[in-house]
């Protein structure tokens, strides 16, 4: 990277019940870490003003959430609701966003999940990156430790047993969302270089 183009700043936006999302939160982190961004975790049922201050500075925001009931947990909605100051004030248009979800089941509705995660970034005016994989575990060559084994596009998709802990999050389920955080980083670092390169040739 040019010495003259900040690092990517990723921020990632989620919500746990259980701990499980957390394990997905942090693979989503150590992908886009490994691929040269900056990256903070806000766990938004406990965001502060600096957290807020975080999220507005951000070039990418990663959403996050388990899926309950066919969509986001409560705690995220609320951190939804509350995003609406930012929106009346534009503050994150343009700004790249991608999203990640887990549940107990192997569907479990969790692409409603993502698509409201991808509706909230379109209120925003951001640009959504999706998970950019074919599915995999759909041939029988393939295997459940495949990546993208549950066949999501939209954002990365993890399932874990409902009666196991954080330590059970399926491997794949990791690596697919390391995969997401190193595509949103790659991302947004050609939209920051892309924004340099148009304002030094206007200069």
């Amino acid at each position: 990277m040019s010495a003259t183009i900040p690092a990517p700043v990723v921020s990632i936006a989620y919500h746990s019940g259980y701990g499980h999302t957390a394990v997905v939160a942090e693979a989503v982190r150590a992908g886009a870490a490994a691929a040269g961004a900056t990256v903070h975790v806000v766990k938004v049922d406990a965001i502060t003003e600096a957290e807020w201050a975080l999220l507005d500075a951000s070039d990418a925001i990663v959403f996050g959430s388990p899926t309950y009931m066919g969509t986001a947990s409560g705690a995220f909605h609320v951190f939804a609701e509350a995003t609406s100051k930012r929106w009346f004030g534009d503050a994150w248009r343009d700004k790249v966003a991608a999203g990640f979800t887990n549940s107990a089941s192997k569907s479990g509705d969790k692409l409603n999940t993502l698509q409201y995660f991808q509706m909230l970034a379109s209120q925003h005016g951001m640009s959504w990156v999706n998970l950019g994989l074919k599915p995999g575990w759909n041939s029988s060559t393939g295997s459940e430790y495949d990546l993208n084994r549950l066949g999501f596009s939209s954002g990365a998709a993890a399932q874990t047993n409902a009666d196991e802990g954080p330590e059970a999050v399926h491997k794949a389920d990791i690596e697919t969302a390391e995969h997401l955080g190193r595509r949103v980083a790659e991302h947004t670092r050609v939209v920051v270089a892309g924004r340099a390169a148009l304002a030094a040739a206007s200069a």
